[in-house]
This record gives structure tokens, sequence and C-alpha cells, in this order.
């Protein structure tokens, strides 16, 4: 009845699309900004080095006067 040119030209078939782009792209940058805002807590350098110390010290590579002195160094 109202033949291609009718209902906008057709361009009713990409509203929706354009509608789903749109809502797709907000939750995306609610997302950025939520991370941005908000990051993750990350180890710190002396954290991972303490953590790698005991580590060494469980698995027999150092003994244990040596892990006392290396981690008497990342304290201080």
């Amino acid at each position: 009845m109202y033949g291609w040119y009718g209902n906008f030209g057709g361009m009713h078939l990409y509203g929706g699309l354009l509608m789903l782009l749109t809502w797709v792209a907000v939750v995306a940058l609610a997302i950025w900004v939520v991370r941005a805002l908000f990051p993750a807590e990350r180890r710190s350098e002396p954290d991972a080095a303490l953590a790698l110390l005991t580590r060494r010290y469980n698995a027999g590579e150092i003994s244990a006067i040596e892990y006392e002195q290396a981690r008497h160094a990342l304290d201080g």
C-alpha cells in the first residue's frame, strides 16, 4: 500500500538497529567511566617481590638467612 518510499523510505528498518547501537554505546561508555573512576587494585612492587621471595624460600632455593636478609631489605 505504501510502496518502497512509504514509512520514511524504509528507514524504519534501520531505526531499530540504530537504537540498539546507541544503547550498546551508552552501556560501553558507562562501563568505561566506572572502570576509569574505580581502577582495579593492583599489587604493588614490594608485594610481588615478597611473594616471589617467599615462593623461592618455600621451594628451597634460598636459605632461611638469605630469606630474612631479603625480607628485611624489602621492609626497610
